[in-house]
């Protein structure tokens, strides 16, 4: 049997101690050696054996580590992941990859020339509703898909502090929710031709972004991508109708409470949606749409295989950057107020990943 991968996590804030320490400690075959943060006593309270650096570049030179883990603020993912890169180390980066497709770029040269894995933790591609519908899609049940909604809705009227919510690289929400949105309307769909966006800030004292209605053009279907922070109704999160049925799911799954919750991943009943979606369909009206359940531990036994030579990391390249490009033409709509059509999706520059 072959010793665990060494994991070096950086950052210990809500995405590294909620997502990442826990996904990455319960997947056979990864260990997670270093967590990079300023803050040694929080990280300790919750995994007194690891050990704590202040410095990237420390973890980054450990030789007992093979991947690192990004989860710091977005200004940082793209200094941060070429420098991992550079030291030998595969990444994964928690979404988005960086804060705009020409950052992304630098991040896959800097892997094909270290000839290491780069990819980006979209985890809501393991969400249960999301397989189900993509089981649906894939199998024909909803026919050719005309319209998609996708929708990540909450009630937060209040701005809290932190980073999300003040100006800078990769701040607001459609950087925060944007690219679960987008990647799970590309795996459905394809690279669309035109985006037309509408972001905005909405609640008192909003310095960034905190509602986006996006609008991505097929040759024929449409994606709508909404989410807004004053929705004390949230509930919506897929309609999709198709030539043949709709697909309509409301809540959220279940994996994200869990983990704050303290569950452990992969445990009894781990990722079942107690609320499935139904398939509505014209001649047998409607019944319950069960898939899957969500399962975010997959992402890291797909990297930990990429890393062994066993398979494909969780998001490769290519798709990643096609993310990346919708999500500048976005607010590059959004900022000129017209629709802004795309050109073939970006290419890497080639190499792993």
């Amino acid at each position: 049997m072959n010793p665990p991968l060494g994991v070096a996590l950086v950052g210990y804030g809500l995405a590294g101690r909620v997502f990442h320490a826990p996904l990455i400690t319960h997947t056979p075959g990864l260990q997670l050696r270093v967590v990079v943060s300023s803050d040694p006593a929080r990280v300790h309270a919750d995994l007194p054996q690891v050990r704590v650096l202040a410095d990237p570049a420390a973890a980054f030179a450990d030789p007992q580590v093979a991947l690192v883990v990004i989860a710091a603020p977005n200004a940082v993912h793209a200094p941060l992941a070429i420098a991992a890169l550079r030291a030998g180390r595969h990444v994964l980066v928690d979404k988005p990859l960086a804060t705009s497709l020409d950052e992304a770029r630098q991040i896959a040269v800097a892997a094909a020339d270290a000839g290491r894995i780069v990819s980006v933790f979209h985890n809501r591609r393991h969400d249960a509703d999301f397989l189900c519908l993509r089981d649906l899609v894939a199998r024909g049940a909803l026919g050719e898909v005309a319209e998609l909604h996708s929708h990540f809705d909450r009630y937060r009227p209040e701005v809290p502090a932190r980073w999300r919510e003040r100006p800078g690289p990769g701040a607001g929400l459609w950087m925060d929710l944007g690219p679960h949105l987008v990647d799970q309307a590309l795996e459905l769909l394809g690279a669309p031709l035109a985006v037309q966006a509408d972001i905005a800030a909405q609640r008192e004292g909003a310095q960034v972004d905190d509602f986006f209605h996006v609008l991505l053009h097929y040759p024929r279907a449409r994606a709508v991508l909404h989410a807004g922070s004053l929705v004390p109704g949230a509930g919506l999160r897929f309609a999709v109708h198709g030539t043949r049925g709709s697909y309509l799911k409301h809540g959220l799954d279940p994996q994200e409470a869990a983990l704050r919750a303290g569950q452990v991943p992969g445990g009894g009943g781990w990722g079942k949606d107690p609320r499935p979606g139904v398939l509505v369909t014209p001649g047998a009206g409607e019944q319950v749409a069960t898939g899957p359940p969500g399962d975010y531990l997959a992402c890291y036994a797909a990297m930990r295989d990429a890393m062994l030579g066993l398979g494909p990391p969780p998001v490769g390249v290519p798709q990643a950057l096609a993310v990346m490009q919708v999500l500048d033409a976005a607010r590059a709509s959004a900022a000129a107020g017209r629709t802004v059509a795309l050109s073939a999706p970006p290419a890497p520059a080639g190499g792993r990943g």
